[in-house]
């Protein structure tokens, strides 16, 4: 498939708000467990109902593969539902080229499913993908037996598998580049033979992902133990059930909103986002309250008061990086320093996210000093520019919440953000009361 046709225009110029933001927005659901949810319904025995799911490029390239591996995937936009009809883990198809654009959790997920199947397959996406590193799992899965390699020898895809099934065993990878390896064979191993324990090499990236992961195969019945980030065992002969399942509003995307209460010292309420969501990101709201914010935190929503001014803060966001450019970018408003630490493994995102928001500040005249696993933004009044956004929609949506605070802030390329958020200058839009 294609990527979606972009409905904005090459550049949108954002304007600053006229007074604090009050707002009570709905967020399409979470990409990270959509992708999840599409995956175990596909190794579910029987059909699968996965309500309130996103649409975007990215889930819209691995229902794509799903069906191009003989997985029945009924996708209904309108209704935000997708229907899977699970194969209880075998892969239909016998050979396949799978295109995922330049969607992580596509690439990394479908290898490791790939490796249930019996017969050769290739899968590959764009340039960016071809230089993002797959080569932890591709080892895992050779060690596990499979004939699993780079096309191009370089670790990245495009990629080919060649597979007669996977019985389990233990493998050893690092935890210091993507936690998505991890959850890519979690999310295989119950329906393994003999199961699967998966032994961490160091500290682990972004641990909350793989609770999210954790958390969505229990719901779909499968066990998984986990000794403290070090070493996953997952008991193979299990089954996932068919059910359906509503996925929680993405709290990726609810940072941008969040990030514009605290920079305009408004109020934003997120709703069907609580205290009990099983994504780490919802944390974001702890750094803005050490930033001066006032948060409000309730089962079925999350509320943001912005404070007159931020005040700076030394963060370790490596729980939670993908919201790093919407502080970043918020981050000259503060009345000190902003220092982000330990994230270097977002050098290796939809683009190099350190330098990117590095280069994109400096180009507004903020100091900025970019370590390797991080970065210092000094206070400062953004001038105005027109900000590059690398094919990256995190880099796209957090520059255009700055947008909101300062007059000449152009956004190049918006029409990245279908990735995973198509709507979100149109919710911007209302947020704001445009």
């Amino acid at each position: 498939m294609s990527e979606s046709p972009s409905p904005y225009p090459d550049q949108i110029e954002t304007h600053p708000v006229s007074a604090p933001v009050d707002a009570t927005v709905t967020l399409p659901g979470s990409k990270s467990i959509t992708n999840r949810a599409l995956i175990i319904a596909a190794l579910a025995d029987g059909h699968s109902t996965l309500e309130q799911a996103l649409f975007s490029d990215d889930t819209r390239y691995m229902a794509d593969s799903l069906q191009r591996l003989g997985i029945a995937v009924d996708s209904d936009q309108a209704a935000e539902r997708f229907q899977v009809d699970g194969r209880g883990g075998k892969i239909p198809a016998d050979h396949a080229s799978l295109f995922i654009g330049n969607s992580g959790t596509s690439a990394r997920f479908l290898t490791a499913l790939l490796a249930l199947g019996n017969g050769t397959f290739h899968l590959d996406g764009v340039e960016r993908m071809r230089q993002r590193p797959i080569a932890p799992l591709l080892s895992a899965l050779t060690d596990l037996g499979v004939d699993a390699s780079s096309d191009n020898g370089d670790g990245c895809p495009p990629i080919t598998v060649t597979s007669s099934g996977l019985s389990g065993g233990t493998v050893r990878m690092a935890g210091d580049t993507s936690s998505q390896y991890f959850t890519a064979l979690l999310m295989i191993a119950p329906l393994t033979c003999s199961g699967l324990e998966i032994q961490v090499e160091g500290d682990l990236v972004s641990k909350p992902y793989l609770d999210m992961t954790i958390a969505t195969m229990n719901d779909f019945g499968a066990t998984v133990r986990n000794d403290d980030y070090q070493r996953f065992q997952i008991p193979g002969g299990q089954s996932y059930s068919a059910r359906s399942y509503a996925i929680e509003p993405d709290a990726s995307a609810a940072s941008y909103f969040f990030a514009l209460a605290a920079a305009t010292g408004g109020t934003v309420r997120v709703m069907n986002l609580g205290d009990g969501s099983v994504q780490g990101d919802v944390d974001f709201v702890d750094v803005l309250e050490q930033m001066g914010c006032r948060v409000e935190r309730e089962p079925t929503s999350i509320t943001v008061h912005g404070p007159e001014r931020l005040h700076a803060v030394d963060v370790d966001m490596n729980a939670i990086s993908d919201t790093m450019p919407t502080l970043a970018a918020i981050a000259p408003l503060a009345d000190g320093p902003v220092t982000i630490r330990n994230v270097e493994h977002v050098r290796h995102k939809e683009t190099d996210r350190i330098h990117a928001v590095v280069t994109e500040l400096r180009r507004m005249g903020i100091e900025v000093e970019e370590t390797q696993d991080g970065l210092t933004v000094q206070p400062g009044s953004p001038r105005p520019a027109t900000i590059q956004t690398y094919d990256d929609h995190r880099m796209a949506m957090s520059f255009a919440i700055l947008g909101c605070t300062r007059p000449g802030i152009v956004i190049d390329d918006p029409g990245c953000v279908a990735k995973t958020f198509p709507d979100f200058f149109e919710r911007l839009e209302r947020a704001v009361g445009r």
